[in-house]
């Protein structure tokens, strides 16, 4: 039984952070760190003491974690970055929330003695003879220690304490990785022999100026020693002590969500009973209004959970080829349950959000097609714009008339031509994009529409076919990825001020275009009327496009099983990285990296001189299959004195690992990649347990410094890949293990409404007869009296329970078989 460790997270704001620019301000951001491996970065939000980040990550972590940190910074474009604080949260603190930690958190100060990473390998022995006794310590190696020079490398050596007895290793020069091999001895007094104290083994970086630095300390009970003689493995560095205090808010606090789930995954046949009744639910259904598995999903699913809920279902459906299905099952209910047109779609129900993840799931590329090259646009040109009267500020508009001071009329003037002129790209744009967006998406509208026009069928209600596909469309989809168009990953960085202002009148009114114009005029932001008349232009031309979008075959979408929601021909991702020359390492690094254009698809890592590589008959376009992917690793600075370098490890026919390294242009490009190729080599086989994080330069390694080009990786690969995005691979074991957990939740609730008689002269063991009497293969004749709604209730409700005791039985075998290994080893 595998398991799976899910951490999400959301970096929402900060608040009073302090200044560390002489402007009075900073300009911060966070870095994220799981057991010190940085897994992401937020954007950089520009003079600002209160910033509003809204980035949410869910990282997949097979091999569990320690620590989750947030470390926030002030960049500088000038010398390092200042260290504001940082936030750090144990794996039991998180855990220890059922719901999730949803709250402001104080900064504490960063101590260098706490910030400690990495693990030592050991091995201690008792001896005791007539002679004396001693303590012997090898110590073997360590790995992953915090870099404390400024060449990005320590200069670690080991001390073993006990009692008033220390000894020490020899320094080994510029290494994370050091490798000792050396047996330290310690003489004991056989007064000694308690079982009180420990052995401390701590580990320093050596300066020739100045005091040590402090690595980390391993510390183990002596009484460890006295019952086993012989201890040896890897043991994790911890900190010097927990001296960390929030310095009463002085240091400013981050509000963070963040949520840790963790589940044992059964094997697939365990789920199939579960995945065919909801397959049943909506590929045979006798009737729309009939209960089913998937209307007592949403029966049980909470506020909190259906957005979850629906992209999850969504996944599942899409791994079967039935998500058209699905969606046209959801939109005919809710269709069918509203009496008002007018709030058709307005709630948070399931069926409103599986179609927003739908798009997200299978629209994004389309999105980044339409949008991206006006959304450059915007970002570049930096314009000021503003049609409120109340917000107007003269002195941050660029001087635009010879005459004299800019005027009111005149920005105004100046705002309007602005938006204008972006909102007619992007009305363009997008009615212009039917032959782009995905057959997929264009038959689920096509149901839609279809299930509207029939429910509300009279003349009045002639708009409301088009108004129900364009609330998903416009108001759900470009208009948020206008809004924030780093949350759609349109950008790496959010929009600054000015722009963010001028991103927020465009999709304002880009939601009056989704509208068709129907409420223009009966807002209270009268001052957006000088839009009115291009948007109200623009209404004919979206329900032609409308149109033309709805029209298609619907035999033209295979519905087949997929394991990606991305396919094999799809660019997952590309562009300009810069490629190490390994032909020619006598050159210097800054001169090794040549430019070249990447792209990423699931079955292939390719690359060329230029984008347009088709054009050039002279240009070759190298391919690197995904299946051969050992390790993704960044990798250390000091390598090639370069920062943001990656290593791509494959392994050819012959069984030769070959590596390639990669600078990115930043930290979020650097982190955007990696996760890329992760995400798409996840399923691999042949991943490395080990790397090396420097390069093989001069005859040894940069990082561990053996010379044996084929030794051993001195470093674990890491396995962290951050999810929660478009581009996630299905995992249908683990898709439905949380539908599993939702409907665990409620059972008690569908119990109580489908099988509990509401007859007071019903007993239990009459209860219990007819529960037994409905699982498969009992007595029929009672299943035709049930209520509607009995009959799936009762299926479904043996296969949750089913799923519970297959899950208790694999724990139980869990335990006897560790059992086993400590008995017998």
């Amino acid at each position: 039984m595998a398991k799976n460790t899910s951490l999400y997270f959301r970096i929402v704001e900060g608040r009073n952070l302090p200044a560390k620019d002489v402007s009075g301000t900073s300009d911060p951001y966070c870095i994220v760190k799981v057991d010190n491996e940085v897994v992401a970065r937020t954007a950089t939000v520009w003079k600002n003491l209160n910033p509003f980040w809204g980035e949410e990550y869910t990282l997949h972590l097979p091999m569990g974690f320690h620590s989750l940190s947030f470390h926030v910074m002030d960049e500088d474009t000038i010398g390092h970055d200042d260290v504001i604080g940082k936030i750090t949260l144990t794996k039991e603190a998180i855990g220890s929330q059922t719901k999730g930690l949803d709250s402001w958190v104080n900064l504490t100060r960063v101590d260098p003695d706490e910030e400690v990473q990495g693990e030592i390998h050991l091995n201690l022995l008792l001896l005791k003879d007539a002679e004396k006794i001693s303590l012997r310590c090898q110590v073997i190696e360590a790995r992953d220690l915090a870099p404390r020079d400024i060449s990005g490398t320590s200069d670690p050596f080991a001390r073993v304490i006990f009692n008033n007895h220390s000894a020490e290793t020899s320094i080994i020069k510029k290494t994370r990785f050091p490798h000792w091999g050396e047996t330290l001895e310690l003489e004991l007094d056989p007064e000694e022999l308690s079982e009180e104290g420990s052995i401390t083994v701590e580990v320093w970086d050596w300066d020739m100026v100045g005091k040590n630095d402090f690595l980390g300390k391993v510390e183990i009970p002596f009484a460890c020693l006295l019952k086993t003689p012989l201890l040896e493995g890897w043991f994790r560095l911890l900190p010097l002590g927990n001296n960390e205090v929030d310095a009463g808010g002085k240091l400013g606090a981050l509000r963070l969500k963040v949520r840790l789930v963790e589940d044992r995954i059964l094997p697939s046949v365990y789920y199939q009973p579960l995945i065919h009744l909801l397959v049943e639910s909506v590929i045979s259904p006798t009737e729309v209004e009939d209960t089913s598995a998937l209307t007592m999903l949403e029966e049980v699913t909470t506020v909190e959970s259906r957005q979850d809920v629906a992209m999850t279902l969504v996944k599942i459906y899409l791994g079967q080829g039935l998500v058209v299905p699905f969606l046209d099952y959801l939109n005919t209910r809710e269709v069918n349950h509203t009496a008002d047109p007018n709030t058709l779609f307005r709630s948070n129900s399931l069926s409103s959000k599986a179609m927003e993840q739908f798009m997200k799931a299978v629209g994004m590329l389309y999105l980044h097609e339409v949008l991206k090259p006006i959304i450059n646009r915007i970002f570049d040109e930096k314009k000021y714009i503003e049609l409120d009267p109340c917000k107007i500020d003269l002195n941050r508009t660029r001087r635009i008339s010879f005459k004299g001071a800019v005027s009111e009329a005149e920005v105004r003037d100046s705002s309007v031509e602005m938006l204008q002129s972006y909102l007619t790209s992007i009305i363009e744009s997008i009615v212009g994009s039917v032959d782009q967006c995905p057959p997929v998406m264009r038959v689920a509208f096509k149901q839609l529409h279809k299930r509207v026009e029939e429910q509300f069928a009279e003349p009045e209600n002639e708009d409301v076919k088009y108004l129900a596909i364009s609330g998903f469309f416009f108001l759900r989809f470009f208009a948020p990825a206008i809004l924030t168009p780093k949350l759609f990953q349109l950008r790496d960085q959010h929009a600054d001020t000015r722009t963010s202002r001028t991103l927020l009148l465009l999709a304002k009114a880009l939601q009056s275009v989704g509208n068709l114009g129907l409420q223009l005029g009966h807002g209270k932001e009268q001052w957006m009327a000088p839009l009115h008349p291009i948007i109200l232009r623009s209404v004919s031309s979206v329900k032609d496009f409308l149109d033309k979008l709805i029209d298609i075959d619907h035999d033209i979408v295979s519905e087949v099983p997929q394991r990606a929601v991305f396919m094999p021909s799809v660019t997952v991702k590309e562009g300009y990285l810069h490629k190490h020359k390994a032909e020619g390492p006598q050159l210097l690094s800054r001169f090794a990296f040549k430019k070249r254009y990447f792209w990423l698809t699931s079955e292939t890592l390719s690359y060329a001189k230029t984008a347009d590589w088709q054009v050039g008959a002279e240009q070759v376009r190298s391919s690197i299959p995904i299946q051969c992917v050992c390790a993704v690793e960044r990798v250390d600075e000091n390598a090639f004195q370069q920062p943001n370098v990656m290593q791509v490890i494959t392994q050819d026919n012959d069984g030769q690992l070959l590596t390639m390294y990669i600078q990115c242009k930043n930290v979020n490009e650097l982190n955007q990649w990696l996760s890329a190729i992760r995400k798409v080599s996840i399923y691999n086989e042949r991943m490395l347990p080990s790397f090396h994080p420097g390069a093989h330069r001069s005859g040894k390694w940069t990082c561990c410094l053996q010379a044996d080009r084929a030794v051993t990786g001195c470093s674990r690969t890491h396995s962290a890949v951050t999810l929660g995005d478009w581009s996630d691979p299905l995992d249908p074991d683990v898709e439905t293990q949380t539908i599993y957990k939702q409907l665990l939740q409620g059972r008690d609730k569908l119990r109580k409404k489908y099988l509990e008689v509401p007859d007071a002269g019903q007993t239990s063991s009459n209860k219990e007869k007819i529960t037994s009497d409905m699982r498969p293969g009992g007595a029929k004749s009672s299943v035709q009296h049930m209520k509607s709604g009995q009959s799936v209730a009762v299926r479904l409700l043996t296969v949750i329970d089913d799923l519970e005791q297959a899950h208790a039985t694999f724990q139980r075998r869990e335990k006897e078989d560790s059992t086993s290994v400590i008995l017998n080893p």
